[in-house]
């Protein structure tokens, strides 16, 4: 299976997918964050009757003291407080906690109307009421609670409206006449008309009740009764909707521009890359063009690195094709020269000399011993174009190895031979072993090999006294099969197969200027 069709059997999102589905999700954020405002109305349900707590808990302290300073024969108590409510002689504090709930408590219907009373309320309360009237009306205009003032019978005795009515059958004021706080969530009506977005929201047509029930001696004195209608986030929200509308058109203007320059910076210059590749793929190397805008930095190294790998396979084909025609042209030349003798040899039987048969005989041995020369060499380069071990190894045991293989040719070393490379022995002495010879064979007797520590790599510079290097050919001398001695069996291929060794071992090889011989400077990296 190619490598093309691997890719498109598994399914993959593309990235513009990817971009458009992160954007839509921090587009639908704030769109989302509506459906979360049952959460803020409940905290702002508890806050409104925790508020009504406090204010009912100061008005019950006034009037349970208004109600031990009055007349003892015109006051009559309530029931009497349970016996779970009654704060402990080592009790200081004795909180009433807020217990809506705008998610489980049921919203009940309009608060039922006062009625009128069996009885009247006696001249006591009455006086009471009258006083805390205005102290409850101030409260009212700060805290825009509604308050309602009760006696132990459940007669509004004070309050901004109906006075001398009855609230005792109200489920929440019977509760309180009983000597237990409660509070409950009823619908509210109001003048003014709902704003359009009133159906998201369950806070926006509810009033709080909140019925606190006040004692002296343990007995129902009287009931605070107050309401008020909690803050709403939509209304807000409504009248301020010219803001929210500008709030909304930055967050999709914002959300517009990051997707344009998500397909500016990023989709379109990698649709691009991936157009050049596909022609480069196709050798439409004259044709294929990099995308004129390269997006990100990463993008552009991406791109860069794709140039790259183009030109080294483009090198890479040329050299393969040189390659291939340069050995061909190698061969060729021995085998001819090796079928011509032995044609003559077969047609010429009985006919040639004892001479010319050995002269035949001994052209056919030189060319195969420059076939097999021509062989090895190849052997050697494709061993150089794939390296198997990377060592390290110690430079003064490669240079040991070379001594040995060329006794004749006296080695001096200047600096730390103990250095270790980043390279097999056999590689490196394939390297330092062409130098050598190829010193040898142009007259040297002396090869210095000086060493330099450099910050991660070694600098090695290898020189000969032998004939050197003429200037016509410096420029060529790493050509592969180009050689100044074939007729006494050079190949040409020595120095190409060093260079190639040193470069796939991460080092490079020059040809530096020289008073006498040749001098060569390695560079290689510390193993």
């Amino acid at each position: 299976m190619r490598a093309s069709q691997a890719v498109k059997a598994k399914w993959r999102p593309t990235l513009s997918m990817i971009v458009f589905t992160v954007l839509t999700a921090v587009l639908s954020l704030p769109l989302v964050g509506l459906f979360f405002f049952r959460l803020y109305e409940n905290q702002l349900i508890h806050q409104t009757e925790t508020e009504l707590i406090a204010q009912s808990a100061v008005l019950a302290a006034v009037l349970a003291r208004e109600v031990e300073n009055g007349l003892p024969d015109d006051i009559v108590l309530g029931a009497e407080r349970p016996v779970d409510l009654r704060p402990k002689e080592t009790q200081w504090f004795d909180p009433v906690l807020p217990m809506l709930d705008l998610a489980s408590d049921d919203v009940l219907g309009r608060r039922p109307a006062g009625r009128l009373p069996v009885s009247e309320t006696t001249t006591t309360y009455r006086q009471i009421g009258e006083r805390l009237s205005d102290l409850a009306a101030d409260t009212q205009r700060a805290t825009l609670a509604g308050f309602r003032i009760l006696d132990p019978r459940g007669i509004v005795i004070g309050g901004h409206s109906e006075v001398g009515l009855a609230l005792g059958h109200v489920d929440e004021v019977a509760t309180a006449l009983g000597g237990r706080y409660r509070s409950v969530l009823r619908v509210r009506i109001s003048d003014e008309p709902p704003p359009p977005i009133y159906s998201l929201s369950r806070g926006t047509g509810i009033r709080v009740f909140a019925a606190y029930p006040v004692f002296v001696d343990n007995r129902v004195a009287g009931v605070i009764y107050t309401s008020r209608t909690p803050s709403n986030i939509l209304k807000h929200l409504y009248q301020e909707r010219r803001k929210v509308a500008l709030a909304a058109f930055t967050i999709i203007g914002v959300t517009l521009l990051t997707g344009f320059m998500f397909l500016r910076v990023i989709t379109r210059p990698i649709h691009g890359l991936i157009r050049y590749t596909a022609q480069v793929g196709h050798g439409s190397r004259d044709t294929a063009r990099l995308p004129s805008h390269h997006g990100s930095r990463e993008i552009a190294m991406l791109a860069q690195s794709f140039m790259d790998m183009a030109h080294r396979l483009e090198e890479r084909s040329e050299y393969i094709s040189n390659f291939a025609a340069h050995v061909s042209h190698e061969l060729k030349s021995p085998l001819t020269s090796i079928q011509g003798a032995a044609e003559l040899m077969r047609d010429g039987e009985g006919t040639i000399s004892v001479a010319e048969r050995e002269k035949f005989l001994s052209n056919i041995v030189k060319d195969t011993a420059r076939l097999t020369v021509l062989l090895e060499r190849l052997r050697d380069l494709a061993r150089a174009d794939n390296p198997q071990a990377r060592g390290p190894v110690a430079f003064d045991t490669v240079i040991a190895d070379v001594r040995a293989a060329f006794p004749d040719i006296v080695i001096r070393i200047e600096g730390h031979t103990g250095r270790a490379i980043r390279m097999s022995r056999e590689n490196a002495a394939i390297v330092f072993k062409h130098l050598a010879d190829n010193a040898h064979r142009h007259g040297a007797a002396l090869l210095s090999v000086n060493l330099v520590d450099l910050p991660d790599r070694l600098q090695i510079t290898v020189r000969d006294d032998g004939e050197g290097i003429s200037d016509n050919n410096r420029e060529r001398i790493f050509d592969t099969f180009f050689t100044t001695r074939r007729e006494t069996g050079g190949t040409g291929m020595g120095l190409g197969i060093v260079r190639s060794i040193l470069s796939a071992h991460g080092g490079s090889i020059r040809l530096v200027a020289s008073q006498h011989g040749a001098a060569f400077e390695i560079e290689l990296p510390i193993g």
